[in-house]
């Protein structure tokens, strides 16, 4: 009967010692990081990606246009005969 018992015993236990721990304490978070600079200088260098990008592919549409152009000017026209 005592064997029986004992489990019951031991479950509740640690049941009331899980309860009772204390919390536990993370890192204060009352330090700020302020990195204003660092994030122009990220943000400005991405933006300077882009443009850089963003040239070859003006030219080249530029160009895509302009050969279009000049297909619809030297196509000849269908004359009728009579």
């Amino acid at each position: 009967m005592k064997t029986k018992m004992r489990l019951p015993a031991l479950v509740n236990t640690a049941v009331v010692f899980l309860m009772t721990t204390a919390n536990a304490f993370a890192a204060s978070t009352s330090k700020v990081f302020v990195s204003k600079m660092g994030i122009l200088l990220f943000l400005g260098f991405c933006a300077l990606v882009l443009v850089v990008q963003l040239i070859p592919a003006l030219i080249t549409l530029y160009g895509m246009l302009k050969g279009i152009g000049k297909e619809q000017e030297k196509s000849p026209s269908r004359v009728k005969s009579h």
